[in-house]
């Protein structure tokens, strides 16, 4: 068996212990109440792995020492700010293929018609989403995943899990990210063009430019958390629940500054309802 072999052989692997993990954890799933104190002895309970997951959390938080948030120092110091507002530009464009998807999977069809129209004015007129051409004629952008449109169509989020390199998740957002690799556009063309390593590649500039974005702000709450893996869990937990209604706050909690999707702006805008209770 050849290394590139291996290293297939490897990843599937990988992706099917997620799967396992993620079909696990749905049923029975809970969806977090809105009430302050019923919220927090809900976080409180709904981490039954916890052990496990702080032991990860310190193993990301290492990785994010040692390499991703070196990387994104540099990365902020070397480049220019429109250099790295063009590539996140470019990433997020690479990416509203599957927001227009999740658009029409949720039913939300005007919302799909503005990442439609996004996609297209960025692609040509932007030179590949490099500009935002779009946000420049005052058609704003938003983000959607399959972790968004499970919880519309009513998957509850399960028990709360933080994935190796990945960070917070819970088996909605994880069946989530596994049913977006295969689904991407940009994946399914790197598969069939034997070029798989733009795949990673990708993942790495994603991960880099969103430590960079993030950088005072995750420093400033490591910094003044008294127990920095419980901050985390509840920031994940409340951005999600955010996200989902789109801003408008089924959530008594504000949504915190830390974006955790991939190439997404904090605010939000419009509702996607009580479906996602």
């Amino acid at each position: 068996m050849t290394k590139t072999s291996r290293c297939r052989v490897l990843f599937r692997f990988s992706l099917l212990a997620l799967l396992t993990i993620t079909m696990a954890g749905l049923p029975g799933c809970a969806t977090a109440p809105k009430d302050a104190a019923a919220r927090a002895e809900f976080e409180a309970d709904n981490d039954p792995i916890e052990p496990f997951n702080r032991a990860m959390f310190a193993f990301n938080k290492q990785m994010d020492g040692m390499f991703l948030r070196p990387a994104a120092v540099m990365y902020r110091e070397v480049l220019p700010e429109p250099v790295q507002d063009g590539i996140h530009n470019f990433l997020s464009n690479l990416r509203a293929p599957v927001v227009f998807a999740n658009d029409v999977l949720q039913g939300e069809m005007d919302r799909a018609g503005n990442t439609a129209g996004r996609f297209v004015i960025n692609t040509t007129v932007g030179i590949l989403g490099v500009w935002d051409a779009a946000a420049y004629m005052g058609i704003e952008g938003h983000s959607e995943d399959f972790g968004q449109t499970f919880a519309v169509w009513g998957a509850g989020e399960g028990f709360y899990i933080v994935l190796p390199f990945l960070g917070p998740s819970n088996p909605r957002d994880a069946l989530g990210l596994v049913t977006e690799f295969f689904v991407d556009p940009f994946n399914i063309w790197a598969r069939h063009q034997d070029v798989r390593e733009l795949i990673l590649v990708r993942a790495l500039v994603t991960g880099v430019d969103f430590r960079a974005r993030n950088l005072e702000t995750i420093d400033e709450l490591e910094r003044t958390s008294l127990d920095y893996y419980v901050a985390i869990r509840s920031l994940y937990r409340q951005r999600r629940i955010n996200v989902i209604d789109n801003g408008k706050g089924t959530s008594d909690q504000p949504a915190p500054g830390i974006t955790f999707e991939p190439n997404q702006k904090n605010n939000a805008t419009d509702s996607k309802s009580a479906r996602a209770e």
